[in-house]
């Protein structure tokens, strides 16, 4: 975590739009955020899905364990036998229930709010109603009920200048500006930042770490979760999900949905999935020197399905599970369960 200076929010159109499941239609309502309003940010924490590339992911990985090792290193030994992949608590914040927020940034004709996407925001209704979301159960201290709905999604006009990566101080403005439109902050709501087919993103504005397909010297995440406190306003949970059906973000071939949806579902089931267990990077991680040190519950089963060839010695894909949300089909990675010690997609028969 790190301080940092006033942001200021450039001139943003923020839409609302309120998914009507069962009329399938789309209601809207404009807030113009003013041009001239600051914010102070006073803490930060990332945690990324590194790439499909074998290279870029350890890297990833090294940057994932720095940012965990200052809360791993206070957690105390709990005694008993260890199985290695065992997520640890450190005593931080975790997310009972909360809303879920879609915010597509700078969409287009051709790249229209949800559907440039697949269908993000009915995969989120599908994950609330199914019993996969229960794989969280035993670290959140909840057991029942549907506790992480569809709230109110968003379209954002954001300024970008070509061939420039946002930032992630771009995606805090993102994440405020909707947050601040409607007073729905703190551990109650998670924001999802959707970033349209072309625009990449950066950790910071040295663009060494990147989400950028079309770089692959910074290529390096595919999506991560992250958190900050405003001055005033209070605590901001949301992800980055960029446009992920690309060479080393995509699935395999052949999934229930095609690669464009389930590329999108399963890193944005990842970020999900972390954010409830980990908001902070102070909760549920694993704490062991055996090689996934500073892994959360979805980094431990990112499975990947090696494809090398001529062109791309390296080539690979995320290799998800297939799984029925809601009576409906998916293709998404498992998660890591402390209760069956090992990856899951179900837990009981909540």
């Amino acid at each position: 975590m790190f301080n940092s200076p006033f942001r200021k929010l450039p001139t943003i159109v923020v839409t609302a739009l309120f998914a009507l499941f069962c009329a399938g239609a789309i209601a809207q309502e404009t807030v113009t955020i003013s041009p001239n309003y600051q914010f102070s940010r006073t803490s930060n924490f990332r945690h990324a899905l590194g790439t499909a590339n074998p290279h870029a992911r350890e890297g990833m990985n090294k940057i994932n364990a720095l940012a965990d090792a200052g809360a791993a290193a206070a957690a105390p030994d709990s005694g008993g036998p260890r199985y290695p992949a065992d997520l640890e608590y450190l005593g931080g914040p975790t997310v009972p229930t909360a809303q879920h927020h879609a915010i597509f940034v700078n969409p287009t004709s051709s790249c229209a709010p949800n559907s440039c996407w697949g269908d993000p925001i009915g995969f989120l209704h599908d994950l609330n109603s199914s019993n996969f979301i229960h794989v969280t159960n035993q670290y959140v201290g909840t057991e029942h009920g549907h506790r992480y709905p569809v709230g109110t999604n968003y379209v954002i006009s954001y300024p970008v200048t070509p061939g420039v990566p946002l930032t992630d101080a771009d995606m805090e403005v993102i994440a405020y500006a909707a947050a601040s439109s409607s007073g729905q902050n703190g551990y109650g709501h998670i924001y999802h930042v959707f970033l349209v087919p072309g625009q990449d993103e950066c950790f910071t504005s040295g663009f060494t770490v990147c989400y950028s397909p079309d770089n692959p010297a910074t290529f390096a995440y595919c999506g991560y979760h992250s958190s900050f406190d405003v001055v005033g306003f209070g605590h901001v949970l949301y992800s980055v999900e960029p446009s992920v059906n690309v060479n080393g973000c995509n699935v395999r071939p052949g999934t229930p949905n095609g690669q464009l949806a389930d590329s999108t579902n399963n890193v944005l089931s990842h970020e999900v999935f972390e954010t409830i267990t980990d908001p902070d990077g102070s909760a549920w991680l694993n704490i062991l020197d055996n090689g996934i040190f500073g892994a959360e519950i979805g980094d431990e089963c990112s499975f990947l399905l090696f494809t090398p060839n001529f062109i791309n010695p390296t080539a690979a894909y995320f290799d998800p599970s297939n799984v029925t949300l809601n009576g409906k089909s998916y293709a998404v990675q498992p998660e890591y369960s402390n209760a069956g010690h090992a990856c899951l997609t179900r837990i009981g028969d909540n």
